[in-house]
């Protein structure tokens, strides 16, 4: 049975590594060789760390860092990891904080602040994990994010919802295609990398459900009303080129949609939409809308297992008492379409 040392045993062998000429730290960086000897592992620099802690993300999350992590790296890029301290990287995240590009929603770049800090802490998370650095000399971990301000985002009423899907389904080179688009997150509330991962293997017709893929590569089955079904169906058919594994959602041209299909359709609504204009409505509020609709008609537990949030955490809200499953979903879903659901209670 192990027992923790005495202070007058930390001075001895403080005192005999220091005789030694040893370096605490060095205990923790070192691998032993095929002789025997000590060998201290070496330190990368960002440069030579940054793609291999990308090799080991998502693409998504390395593409989300990868801006960050070139700043980072133009400015210490040949320097060993482990010389760059708290305060370089604070005054860093400031520099992102003055030079973030200005929108209409920005925030006086914080989250260009908070953002790089999380791109470097997660350079040196992973640099940990190989026991090439102790937490205690972790200079990331003794940098304080900015605190987030409460979002600005809020659930839509159903006049300006019908505004907005008029504006949608009336304007544009393909209101076809962005009346599914937004039909689809409006039913789903799934996230815009959810509705550009969807295959037409992932439509489940018999059970009117489709399989989100989703940040963290989450996966989960999503009740979607009979209508939306057939016209995902129909739009695949139609579009497609027959391969089950391909991007269901397409240009008239066959062509997959991209990120930039959302920038197209609210320009279109800033441009109508004053209101919508005002407060910088995206597609990420039509999914706040209905998770709001949700949780205010049938309770936090439905909401968060229709959003797919995950059921890991330390809040209340992720007891066995509160989760929901599928068939609360889908009733939840028959409710807000006024359709009914094969999988609803």
């Amino acid at each position: 049975m192990s027992t923790s040392a005495s202070p007058q045993d930390l001075e001895t062998a403080r005192l005999l590594l220091d005789r030694l000429g040893v370096d605490p730290a060095e205990l923790l960086t070192t691998t032993a060789t095929e002789d025997g000897q000590s060998r201290r592992r070496p330190m990368p620099t960002i440069r030579e760390w940054i793609p291999v802690v990308a090799a080991l993300l998502s693409r998504s999350t390395a593409a989300s860092y990868g801006s960050y992590w070139a700043k980072a790296e133009a400015v210490w890029g040949d320097r060993p990891m482990d010389t760059i301290t708290a305060t370089e990287i604070k005054a860093q995240s400031e520099i992102a904080r003055a030079t973030a590009v200005v929108r209409r929603n920005s925030r006086g770049g914080r989250n260009a602040a908070e953002n790089f800090i999380a791109a470097v802490r997660c350079l040196y998370k992973h640099l940990e994990n190989d026991g090439r650095l102790d937490q205690h000399r972790n200079p990331a971990r003794r940098v304080t994010k900015p605190r987030r301000n409460p979002s600005t985002r809020r659930a839509l009423p159903n006049g300006q919802l019908s505004e907005l899907n008029d504006v949608v389904a009336s304007t544009g080179d393909d209101p076809e295609l962005d009346a599914l688009l937004c039909r689809l997150h409006e039913e789903t509330a799934c996230r815009r990398g959810g509705a550009l991962a969807l295959r037409p293997r992932d439509l489940d017709r018999r059970q009117c459900t489709v399989l989100l893929r989703e940040k963290g590569e989450t996966e989960r089955w999503q009740p979607v009303s009979p209508t939306l079904m057939r016209h995902l169906i129909a739009h695949g058919e139609e579009r497609g080129n027959g391969d089950q594994g391909e991007q269901l959602l397409r240009y008239a041209n066959g062509n997959p949609i991209t990120k930039r299909r959302y920038d197209y359709i609210f320009r279109r609504v800033h441009a109508e939409l004053e209101w919508a204009r005002a407060l910088q409505v995206t597609a990420h509020w039509l999914r706040h809308t209905t998770l709001t609709w949700v949780e205010r008609n049938f309770g936090i537990g439905v909401a968060r297992a229709y959003a797919g949030h995950s059921d890991t955490g330390s809040d209340l809200t992720t007891t066995s008492y509160v989760k929901a499953d599928i068939t609360e979903v889908a009733a939840a879903l028959a409710a807000l379409t006024g359709e009914p659901h094969p999988l609803a209670a």
